[in-house]
This record gives structure tokens, sequence and C-alpha cells, in this order.
């Protein structure tokens, strides 16, 4: 009799709670998730205006500054009309793909004489150490300018790599710096058309490449990560540069000129945006950025959901950290005009970097579905379905190829929505992991799926409760009950969003997403 009584209560103590509380709270959070929805629409509105003007227009950056060619047929010059390039391939554990990356580099177009590669190799494994090095003397006997470089402990991550190599004195003699990632391969002719919009252009820092991805079709995974870099590169980078001259480093596939990086304070690892970090100072000193979108970079995009999701807290937090560290460095900069600050605090800072994370999933995974629960709350037509669709419209512009995938972007990026919300908050509130470094694995020309035979098949099964993610499985089953309670008494329809958003979480839950490598 206690516990039918009990029972009775909680619907009692339900309905007083409800509304004075309940509603008014989810109210509250509705408008603050509307209020973010609107800011992202208006910034992606902005930008398909600039955009569409910069193509119309054809502010292409040759056209905006110098870039004739070097002369590389004066006998009085001979090389010397060159300058002289440092190229840094930093690597850690990269047996997959590190004879790429140093292949290319030393394949550039360039006058041997004034090319210096440096191999900055942090790998803990002694044979990867190994193999590494001994490509390095390979490419030392054919004449190549190269260097390896190790330290006696990984301080700084890649920051301290670079850090530490542009200490050596041979450096004092480069005038720019080539960063390249151990998965990038530079064409040849990569050098020839960057650095002359450094040469000719003394109010330049940095020229920016855009990558182009060798595995774009390995699986469904990749290709939606394409479709997200697309965007950032035909859109967000083109903009940024057309407008104010400044974008967001990549960390590769970039040449930048030292005495810029010297000026800013050089590298700083007091986040895991490193590159970002030096973007931000170097353009506060008054360094103007070019984005050069023909000039394309071969790349590897991670195809293992674990790879990925590191990679993604490492992007999402690293800004959100580096904001809070800088906002009011940028507010008290005397160098740049108020213009500049205003876009690097709002556009680049605030909606990119932490509202697009927050609002993705607060209001599409969480807000939404609780108001099915509270049918006295409303979300307009124009918040939940025109202001997204029009958004994810907008984002389709970078792959026009990957259009037919676009509802299965939107599944995908509502479940990344997840971590990189995660990850935002940990920056912003410099929690635990907020300095958390993970190398992203790169799996190269490596075999990635074996055929199963009976003798493994075991092994396979057990490995699969190491592939569950039980976080995405719980908010699976939350979209999949709120999508049934929705169809047996809702009138917003909005269970068909549920149950299709539930799926995308069961199956990056149970792992099925993403390549599967078998483990020795």
């Amino acid at each position: 009799m206690e516990n039918a009584g009990a029972g009775a209560q909680l619907p009692e103590a339900w309905s007083q709670v409800r509304a004075p509380v309940i509603v008014p709270l989810l109210r509250l959070a509705v408008a603050v998730c509307l209020t973010m929805s609107v800011l992202l629409f208006l910034e992606r509105m902005y930008m398909a205006v600039v955009i569409s003007g910069v193509k119309l227009l054809r502010r292409r950056p040759e056209r905006r500054y110098r870039c004739d060619p070097l002369p590389d047929d004066d006998p009085e010059l001979g090389s010397s009309a060159f300058p002289v390039v440092l190229v840094q391939i930093p690597m850690f554990n990269e047996r997959e793909v590190y004879q790429l990356s140093i292949g290319a580099v030393c394949g550039l177009s360039w006058p041997s004489d004034r090319l210096v590669v440096q191999v900055l190799d942090d790998s803990t494994d002694p044979i990867i150490k190994e193999m590494v090095r001994m490509e390095c003397e390979r490419w030392a006997h054919k004449g190549v300018n190269i260097t390896y470089q190790i330290r006696e402990n990984r301080k700084g991550y890649k920051a301290g790599a670079l850090k530490e190599g542009m200490k050596h004195g041979y450096v004092r003699e480069c005038e720019y710096v080539a960063i390249f990632d151990a998965d990038f391969q530079p064409d040849p002719d990569y050098l020839r058309r960057t650095i002359p919009y450094l040469v000719h252009n003394s109010d330049i820092a940095l020229v920016q490449a855009r990558w182009r991805f060798v595995n774009a079709d390995e699986c469904l995974m990749t290709r939606m990560q394409e479709m997200s870099l697309d965007y950032h590169f035909t859109v967000e980078q083109e903009v940024s540069s057309s407008v104010c001259a400044f974008f967001g480093f990549n960390g590769t596939a970039g040449v930048w000129r030292i005495s810029a990086v010297n000026e800013a304070g050089g590298w700083k690892d007091r986040t895991t945006v490193e590159d970002m970090d030096l973007a931000i100072r170097a353009s506060l000193k008054g360094w103007k950025f070019v984005y050069l979108g023909d000039v394309q970079v071969k790349s590897e995009l991670p195809s293992t959901f674990k790879a990925f999701r590191f990679q993604q807290h490492r992007w999402s937090c690293g800004p959100a950290n580096l904001f809070r560290k800088m906002l009011m460095e940028i507010v008290r900069n005397k160098k740049v005009t108020i213009w500049k600050k205003i876009h690097v605090i709002y556009n680049f800072f605030l909606v990119r970097k932490i509202v697009a994370h927050i609002v993705t999933f607060t209001f599409y995974c969480l807000i939404i579905p609780t108001t099915i629960f509270v049918p006295e709350v409303r979300i307009p037509k124009w918040g939940c379905v025109y202001i997204p669709t029009i958004i994810t419209l907008l984002n389709s512009v970078g792959t026009p190829r990957s259009f037919h995938l676009l509802f299965f972007w939107i599944l995908f990026e509502n479940v990344m929505s997840l971590h990189r919300t995660k990850a935002t908050l940990i920056g912003l509130l410099e929690a635990g992991r907020a300095n958390e470094w993970v190398v992203t694995e790169k799996l190269g020309n490596a075999m990635k799926m074996k055929s199963s035979s009976k003798s493994s098949a075991k092994k396979s099964f057990m490995r699969m409760w190491d592939r569950l993610n039980v976080t995405e499985l719980g908010v699976g089953a939350f979209l999949f009950s709120c999508g049934w309670y929705d169809l047996a008494f809702g009138k917003d329809h909005f269970f068909i969003y549920l149950f299709f958003q539930a799926m995308a979480f069961f199956i990056v839950g149970i792992g099925y997403v993403g390549t599967i490598v078998p483990q020795s």
C-alpha cells in the first residue's frame, strides 16, 4: 500500500513542479537556443553573400597581391634569386605515412642549396624512429639537405617540436618556414606557387594552401568529414582571407615568414591549437594572411571513429580554451581595427567555435526532444525546420558531389556535436582534459580491412565490446523513447526526426562507423 501511495504521489509532484519550474526553464532554454540558431544563421548568410561577391568580382589572391614567379633563368643571380626555405615535418610514430611526406617534401621543385628539411621526430617506438632516421639518410645521400631531429621528451607536443626545430643556428639563414604534417604530400610546385606572395608583399606573414583528401571515398564517415572540411576551406577560409586578411592557420600546408613568427612570440604550447594561437598573435601584430584555394596538398582523413573523435576533441576544446585565454588580449590590442577585433571575437571564435557546437547538440538532441513531454512549450517552425534547413543547404556548397548525402551528414554531425559540445565546455572551463593531446592515427596504405577467418571470429566478437560507446547509446535510448512518446501523444511529428537520429546514435554507439582495423 505504501508503494502504491508513493507511486500515486509522483504524478502529483510532477504537476506541481511542472508549471512553476519546468515550463519557464524550458521556455528559457528554447529562447536561448533560438537566439544561438539565429546568430549561426546570420553568420552563414553573411559568408554566403561575401563568397558570392568574391566569386562574381573575381577577387582572387593574384589580383589583390603581387605574386610574380621568381626568376630561375638569370645566369647572374642563379639560385640566389630564391630565398632559403625551411621545411618542417613534425611526426609521432607515423609508421604508415612517414615515407609519403618525406618523399614529397624532398621532391619539391626548389634549388637544393636554398632548401632545408627538418624531420622533427617525437616517436616513442624505437623501431619507427630507426625507420624514419634511415629514410632521412637515404634522401641525404641523394643530395637533399635534410636533418633528423629528436628530443629527450615530448614537452609541448607539436608546438614544442616546432619550437625546438627553430633553435638551430642554420635556421637564421632561412626567411620562410613551410610546415607539413606526416600525412601531407605537397606537389613539386608548392613552394613556387606560395613563396612569391611572401617575397613580393612584405606585410604578408602566412600563405595557407587547401587540403585535398586522398581517402575521402574510403567510407561514409570520411565522406562526411570531406563535406564539413570542404565548406571550411571553400567558404570560411576564403571569406576571411578576402575580407580582413585573417583566418586560422590550419597547422599544416602553410608557409610562414619567420620574422613574423618571431615577432608574434613563436610557438606556444598553452593550448592544443598552437597553430591558431600563433595565427591570432601574428594578426594582432598587424600581419596579413593569404589563403590559396587553388593550391591543394594531399592529406589523409582519420578513417577510424576513435581517431576522429580524439581529433574533434582537440579541434573543439583547443579554440574554446584559447578564446578564454586571449579574449582580453584581443580587446586591449591597439594595432588592429575595431572591425578586425569584432571579426576575431564574434565571427571567428564565438559563433564558429562555440555557438555552432553547443546549439547543435543542446537544441536538436536535448531541448527539442524534451519539449515533447511539455506540450505547453512550443518551438516555432522557423527555428526547428527552416533555419536548420537553410544552414544545411549552405553547408553543401563546398562538396556538390555529396549533395545526396546531406541527410546522413546532418545525423552524423548531430552525433559528433555531443563530443564537440563536451570538448568546448571543457576548454571554456579549462577542466581536466583541456590540454589532452592525442596524435590523430593515420593508416596510409596499410590494409584497413582483413577478411575474418573462423579462428578470428571469436576474437572479433570480443573486440566488439571495446568498440561500444556508452554515451552515444544512452543518448540514442533517450531520443528513441522521446520518439515513441511523440508518436503516441504528440502533434508535431518530431518522431520522424527522432527515430532517425536515435538510429544514428545507436550505430555509432555499437561502433559500426568508420573503418574497423583488425588488431594483431
